[in-house]
């Protein structure tokens, strides 16, 4: 009970300053209590820091030069202030690989983890730090020229972007293990980083393939911009393409798990016997 407790009272003081600074809505913060908490309490201080890692960086590049991004959010279905859709979208499948590592211990359990955490981080810094590309990004599908901020687009800072994100939740679960001395799964440095690296980079061009291809995108009817709200330029759009239940958040839990599903793969082929 008692690590039910710390990662109660830790969960609620991050959540809470997050919301402060109105980083989480109320629905984010209460979902990050609750994945915070499961995360200490059936992982470890490596599990839970390594889900802060990725929340704090990824909350400070949100904020970071918001005024030059601010045109772009204006056609993402979510903005900077995450919900609780965001928040299980993000975290839901590392919260879930928690419990089933807790229930059923396994190396893979924590390499798939990695991934899904890897991917999410990378997906978030390409959209934070790619969007001030200079050059336009193109489409992951058909490779054509696409606004900044389109579903699906790629460019050269954003995929920069991506690689720094993954291998920075490798390095930090590196890290937080050493601090710890956890040698959770007793296999060498680059094993870690590498894994980070291949299901972040999976995920975020998951990400990225379905942006382009099947999640939900709309027409404002006024200005004719493609968008993923509902309600823009003071009316509703109308459907354009994609699938309509495939949103954001669903595309980001995908995401996550192809990430998950990638690192474990290279650790089962790499490192278990």
């Amino acid at each position: 009970m008692t690590d039910w407790l710390v990662g109660l009272l830790g969960s609620a003081a991050i959540a809470g300053a997050a919301y402060a600074k109105r980083s989480l809505t109320a629905s984010g913060a209460a979902a990050a209590i609750v994945v915070g908490t499961v995360m200490y309490a059936a992982g470890s201080l490596v599990w839970f820091g390594t889900l802060i890692a990725f929340f704090v960086s990824s909350s400070l590049l949100s904020s970071w030069k918001r005024r030059e991004k601010a045109p772009l959010e204006e056609a993402y279905e979510k903005t900077g202030r995450r919900d609780g859709g965001q928040v299980w979208a993000n975290g839901g499948a590392g919260a879930l690989l928690c419990v089933l590592h807790a229930v059923w211990p396994h190396s893979l359990w924590w390499y798939a983890f990695l991934g899904a955490m890897a991917a999410v981080n990378a997906d978030t810094w390409a959209t934070e730090i790619g969007s001030l590309s200079r050059t336009p990004p193109r489409s992951i599908a058909t490779w054509r020229p696409v606004p900044p901020g389109a579903s699906g687009g790629v460019s050269a800072l954003g995929l920069s972007a991506a690689t720094a994100g993954a291998l920075f939740v490798g390095a930090a679960a590196l890290l937080l293990a050493q601090v710890r001395h956890e040698g959770l799964q007793g296999a060498a440095g680059w094993m870690w980083l590498a894994a980070a690296w291949a299901g972040g980079m999976a995920g975020a061009l998951a990400d990225s393939w379905l942006g382009a291809t099947l999640q939900c995108v709309r027409r404002c009817a006024v200005c004719g911009r493609e968008v993923e709200r509902a309600v823009h330029c003071g009316h509703a759009t109308e459907p354009h393409r994609g699938l309509a239940w495939l949103n954001n958040d669903a595309v980001n839990a995908i995401a996550s798990l192809v990430g998950a599903a990638v690192a474990a793969l290279l650790a089962a082929g790499l490192v278990l016997p």
